[in-house]
């Protein structure tokens, strides 16, 4: 079992910047890939980023390339997502989530643990 506990949300006006905190536990190790996605209200969940923990490859949804950053922390098993140049469509609650393996798949489904999510909230 992996356990996955998400920090660093809130609310922020539109161009502004956000950091990300996954920490995980249990059994943890080289092989996860983690993942962020997240969920719009009235909105189905989607892929944001993903990063292969041991090779670190990354990968990121289209609408958020060059905008947010997935990085890790080995030392303190601890995933990040640095979300610069917010926009109002970014508003969602965002979840960590981790599989086995060193794919990056986008399909949340293929995704085995996951986090309670935390609120971002861009405003205009």
């Amino acid at each position: 079992q992996v356990q996955l506990v998400e920090s660093g949300g809130g609310l922020v006006q539109a161009g502004g910047s956000l950091s990300l905190s996954c920490l995980a536990s249990g059994r943890t190790s080289s092989s996860l890939t983690m993942g962020w996605f997240r969920q719009a209200p009235g909105k189905e969940r989607e892929f944001v980023a993903a990063m292969s923990w041991g090779s670190g490859n990354t990968y990121y949804a289209d609408s958020v390339k060059g905008r947010f950053t997935i990085s890790r922390d080995n030392t303190k098993n601890t995933v990040y997502l640095q979300m610069n140049s917010l926009k109002p469509e970014d508003t969602a609650v965002y979840y960590c989530a981790a599989r086995g393996g060193t794919r990056t798949p986008v399909a949340g489904e293929e995704y085995n643990y996951w986090g309670r999510g935390t609120q971002v909230t861009v405003s205009p």
